[in-house]
């Protein structure tokens, strides 16, 4: 199946080719002509398998065929909210790539940097935002942009802005938008939240799915190996420098345990970066650079990473402690395993994670046996005696303390 099979025009497909696309992925198969065909759709599918390209190419196409009456520069066609600024940069390169040749303008729109400057980049007139929610409501609230004329509104990793709690923002941005539209919902995962959600902002919607609901993709390996708290750290530098990898992801629940990490392993002679939001915008598109031109070899991470960062045959990631939230397993391992090359997820697996690991493996609708890593075997004289502490309540009490800091009801993530 070629994209010509897609009613994409020969001006795309020519660009398509030119930067080495052979053939639609099935969720570009599955999309593409539904979103031609002016249909709203809530599309799942794995991190990695093309979505950007499934919502951009049919959007690019409808704005080169559309012949809208110029209302003024402040008004734009098409807007793509997404939930971080790192995914904000990777989409907006993407629409800026397929447009190449063509008169549509692509403007970005993300905290952390001149609001200035941005508005800036407005005044000349844009045709496709691609935006965070909150600076988003910055400028229409200044007067800098204006959704009026607005014919396709996409809401790109939306069970991610869900989880980051942008609700009040979505409904904010809803309110200044037509009536009617075309709306697209893609997420890599499908929960209750996100067919309620899709329930108020879709008119009779496609449902795609491209694979098993909530499913990883097959490329990726996962092991889960048992091992003591406080070995993780050595098992880590052991694993990095027996195996001489280069480039290894490495998640941990809060910034406090990245900073952590980060401070032991460069102590053990570990060139190691933190990404996370206490980092200023500059910084951390400095410390991604570095760690893809290879400067960095571990670069460790929040959740906040875990969508948006794209790092071309990235083999291995690293679950340093489970998440708070099942799902974003799928996210943190869909970082490696992109575009059909494989990859390796590590889970470091502790007998108090065993709540965490359960509702992984539920979302995963599948086991995710544990093995033993030679010399690094868990410690059974360390395991808890008292049957009552390893309830599932007690259990989960103890991950939630953990991952919001050690205190329960503390404001650091």
């Amino acid at each position: 199946m070629s994209f010509s099979a897609l009613s994409l025009t020969p001006q795309l497909i020519d660009t398509l080719a030119e930067s080495g696309y052979q053939q639609p992925t099935p969720i570009q198969f599955e999309a593409i002509p539904a979103i031609l065909a002016k249909q709203d759709i809530l599309a799942c599918a794995q991190t990695g398998t093309g979505k950007t390209a499934a919502f951009a190419l049919p959007i690019l196409q409808q704005l080169l065929a559309e012949e809208v009456p110029f209302v003024s520069a402040k008004a734009i066609k098409a807007l793509v909210l997404v939930p971080t600024r790192e995914l904000a940069v990777q989409v907006q390169q993407s629409f800026v790539k397929y447009a190449k040749g063509t008169d549509i303008k692509v403007g970005i729109a993300y905290g952390g940097v001149s609001i200035d400057a941005q508005q800036a980049v407005f005044k000349a007139g844009i045709d496709i935002l691609v935006a965070t929610p909150g600076r988003l409501l910055d400028h229409l609230r200044q007067g800098a942009l204006s959704l009026k004329q607005l014919s396709v509104l996409v809401f790109d990793e939306a069970d991610r802005m869900l989880d980051m709690g942008f609700m009040d923002e979505i409904n904010a941005v809803l309110k200044q938008v037509p009536s009617e539209r075309q709306t697209l919902l893609f997420s890599a995962t499908l929960d209750d939240a996100i067919f309620s959600l899709s329930k108020s902002m879709l008119r009779d919607p496609k449902l795609i799915e491209v694979a098993k609901r909530n499913s990883t993709a097959a490329q990726i390996e996962q092991r889960v190996y048992a091992i003591d708290s406080d070995r993780k750290t050595e098992f880590v530098s052991h694993l990095v420098r027996t195996k001489n990898w280069h480039q290894v992801l490495i998640f941990c629940r809060t910034k406090q345990g990245v900073d952590k990490l980060v401070t032991k392993l460069n102590q053990l002679g570990i060139v190691t970066q933190a990404f996370h939001g206490d980092l200023s915008q500059g910084a951390r598109e400095k410390v991604l650079q570095d760690f893809k031109l290879g400067q960095v070899k571990v670069l460790v991470a929040t959740d906040v990473a875990a969508r948006g960062l794209d790092i071309a045959e990235l083999q291995y990631v690293i679950n340093f402690e489970l998440p708070f939230v099942a799902e974003d397993y799928i996210h943190r391992i869909g970082r490696t395993g992109r575009a059909g090359s494989a990859g390796l997820a590590i889970t470091l697996f502790s007998q108090e994670d065993a709540l965490l690991l359960e509702e992984v493996e539920a979302v995963l609708d599948k086991r995710l046996p544990q093995q033993w890593y030679p010399g690094f075997e868990p410690d059974f004289n360390k395991m808890e005696p008292d049957p009552r502490r390893n309830s599932k309540a007690a259990q989960k009490q103890r991950a939630k303390k953990r991952a919001l800091g050690g205190k329960l009801g503390g404001k650091k993530r």
